[in-house]
């Protein structure tokens, strides 16, 4: 950001009286808040937020579960034992027990592909968790990119506020100065009043929005202690941005997102296709008889017959949902392109509105120096001097909101283009 001169050229200034000086001493205060802690740079609290920030952690869980559950769908059925009596109170037959005591272990297989259709449908689930993952880390990087980039742009703001309060009773004072000599009259000594009044609400209602930002910019970092200020800049310090090279729709996050739940309903529609497929069941066990105490061991075979369900709408609503996904894949293509060419015509715009805006700065602060040399040579109204002295202040403020959308055009066109704006690694 420039340097905005608080004073102009021109002869020495009389003193503030106290009551200006008590006003400005406590609106400067203001702007540096208590427990002063520098803020990280932005590449240094990005890679801290990668690591700690809740919304990543709970996205990295999600992650961690679906792996669970691929690894889950590996297991095989638990095999069932079962006990049997049977013959209990029955009459004795020759006075000996008719009791017979059965026990038997049955293990149930899937036939046809079921388990590894099961096992494909985690796998696939597991995979678009980490797409998921990868496309939350880009996403949330760049909207940090905005968050920092607006608590400097709110700070920056509340600097030019500041100066503005400052140029304002440098006014004052020299309208005081003038009236005292009978070269003007107390009119514009009220005039001049007003002007500082609401160069002091300027100063307050900015103050405000920095902290505000700031404070965001904290829950978003997932700071253990609350930001209180921006030590380094990314407003002036982003790089000139260049659309990647090489890049292809397939690397927008949002069409890699939708091929992947492509991919997890299209394994759900194949283990659809084969849950009508019978489980079999094998069984062995040892039969006791009571009349003897000998033993026998029995075998047995059972499955469920698809008499009444062979789950022929499930089939047919995973196929349909298939085919939605598809379509998506599709829309989440056009989209993709068409976002990144609005990006890339909004970085280049960007870039046109930063120079024109700094343009204007420079010739604002100029015409303030003029102004003001004018005013107390007696050959500028104060009306022209305040005037111009607010269009400073609006320029300076373009030139600020005009970097702060130069870093957001360039974080946009980083998540179209599936890649982090300021030079880490998802």
């Amino acid at each position: 950001m420039h340097n905005i001169p608080t004073r102009p050229r021109g002869r020495p200034l009389a003193a503030p009286r106290p009551c200006h000086q008590a006003i400005l001493s406590l609106a400067l205060l203001a702007a540096v808040p208590g427990g002063h802690a520098e803020t990280p740079s932005f590449s240094a609290l990005l890679r801290q937020a990668l690591t700690d920030a809740p919304r990543l952690l709970e996205q990295a869980a999600n992650v961690r579960a679906a792996e669970a559950d691929a690894d889950q769908a590996r297991a095989w059925n638990n095999p069932t034992l079962s006990a049997t009596a049977e013959n209990i109170g029955a009459p004795l037959s020759g006075g000996v027990s008719q009791r017979q005591d059965t026990y038997t272990l049955t293990q149930v297989f899937e036939i046809g592909g079921k388990r590894a259709a099961r096992i494909d449908a985690e796998r696939s689930k597991s995979a678009a968790a980490a797409v998921h993952d990868r496309q939350a880390r880009i996403v949330y990087a760049n909207e940090l990119a905005i968050a920092y980039a607006t608590a400097e742009a709110m700070q920056a703001r509340k600097a030019v506020a500041d100066a503005d309060l400052a140029r304002a009773f440098d006014d004052l004072r020299a309208v005081r100065a003038l009236v005292d000599a009978g070269r003007e009259a107390g009119l514009r000594l009220a005039q001049a009043r007003a002007g500082a009044a609401a160069a002091e609400a300027a100063v307050q209602s900015a103050d405000a929005d920095a902290r505000g930002a700031l404070e965001q910019l904290s829950a978003l970092a997932g700071a253990a202690q609350p930001l209180v200020r921006i030590d380094h800049t990314l407003l002036s310090a982003a790089a000139p941005p260049r659309p990647a090279a090489g890049w292809s729709e397939d690397q927008a996050p949002a069409l890699a997102g939708a091929a992947a739940e492509r991919d997890v309903v299209a394994a759900q529609a194949k283990l659809e296709e084969k849950r009508w497929i019978p489980d079999i069941g094998v069984s062995v066990g040892v039969r006791k008889f009571g009349w003897t105490g000998e033993t026998a061991k029995t075998i047995g075979l059972s499955a469920n017959i698809p008499l009444f369900d062979n789950n022929q709408s499930g089939i047919a609503a995973a196929r349909e949902r298939a085919g939605a996904a598809a379509m998506r894949v599709q829309a989440a293509r056009l989209e993709a392109l068409a976002m990144r060419r609005s990006a890339i015509a909004s970085v280049q715009a960007s870039e046109r509105r930063l120079g024109a805006a700094e343009q204007g700065e420079s010739a604002a602060v100029e015409a303030y120096r003029l102004g003001r040399i004018g005013y107390e040579a007696g050959k500028n109204p104060l009306m022209e001097l305040l005037g111009i002295r607010r269009a400073l202040s609006e320029a300076q403020a373009l030139t600020i909101d005009a970097r702060l959308a130069r870093v957001r055009a360039i974080a946009n066109l980083s998540t179209a283009e599936g890649r982090i704006a300021f030079g880490e690694t998802p």
